[in-house]
């Protein structure tokens, strides 16, 4: 029989080699999401990685992602407001919609890209979410 503590470490292992883990360190990130090696990524290059791997989540092929495709990259209420034909799902236009929002959210210095240090932020952690 497996004990409660043993179930919550296995638990909790699962979870942080999900997208939680995805999130760390900015220049790992930047390693993978910058073709051009420029340093920075782009919103093309994001939009890029975005459809990437929305076409790898869409298990069923419907063109559509529901919140089990999502593996948890949004919360319940996110996936609600990214979702204006309210399906619980989105396409990819959807989902590449959210992904312009929190790119531009983790750009606060409006240069059009964002760096290891904008990776590592709030905003963009959250937007690494959705790319990886």
């Amino acid at each position: 029989m497996i004990s409660r503590r043993s179930l919550a470490l296995t638990l909790a292992a699962a979870v942080l080699s999900g997208p939680a883990l995805a999130t760390s360190g900015g220049r790992n990130a930047l390693k993978m999401l910058d073709p051009d090696n420029d340093g920075t990524v782009d919103l093309a290059e994001a939009k890029k990685a975005a459809a990437d791997l929305f076409a790898k989540l869409d298990a069923d092929h419907d063109g559509t992602l529901d919140v089990r495709e999502l593996r948890g990259r949004l919360t319940a209420k996110e996936l609600k407001m990214a979702d204006p034909d309210h399906d619980g799902t989105l396409t990819l236009d959807e989902y590449l919609a959210v992904v312009e929002q929190r790119f531009k959210a983790a750009d606060p210095d409006n240069d059009g890209t964002l760096d290891a240090k904008e990776l590592k932020s709030r905003a963009g952690r959250a937007l690494l979410r959705l790319l990886k």
